[in-house]
């Protein structure tokens, strides 16, 4: 590797791990209508504190649908909605990365995902980036 390759290595391995690392994201699959769905239901984490299923619940609430949140995936709802969070310790404990799935019921298939990554000094609050996430799933989802 030539030096010039081998410092612009180091300086994106450094802007990386600075915590400046900002990333959001957000898919819906082709032929799926979010709009036409009437009710999902968030799966919570066992176990989680944080209350991040209900955050999702109350946005998915505030765009009109009729939701449900449990550790059980119940049948009878047009999707099931879940999400992965992951911590971070940086003198306090912060989100760091929220990514948020809405499958389809019976088979499980993701019809639309959105995800965000905020690193410690453009952290945002669990309820910032559930309204990140979300509206960009919404936005791709026209």
């Amino acid at each position: 590797m030539n030096r010039a390759a081998f410092l612009a290595a180091i300086l994106i391995s450094i802007s990386t791990l600075s915590g400046c690392a900002n990333r959001a994201t957000a898919k819906v699959e082709p032929g799926v209508d979010l709009h036409a769905l009437k009710t999902m239901h968030v799966v919570k984490i066992p176990d989680e504190t944080a209350g991040i299923s209900t955050l999702i619940a109350d946005d998915l609430r505030r765009r009109g649908y009729t939701v449900t949140e449990g550790t059980e995936k119940p049948k009878e709802v047009n999707a099931i909605v879940t999400y992965v969070d992951r911590w971070m310790w940086d003198i306090t404990m912060y989100l760091l990365e929220l990514t948020v799935v809405i499958r389809e019921p019976e088979t499980d298939f993701p019809m639309a995902n959105g995800s965000s990554l905020h690193g410690s000094l453009t952290r945002k609050s669990p309820k910032e980036m559930v309204d990140e996430v979300m509206g960009n799933v919404f936005k791709e989802a026209k």
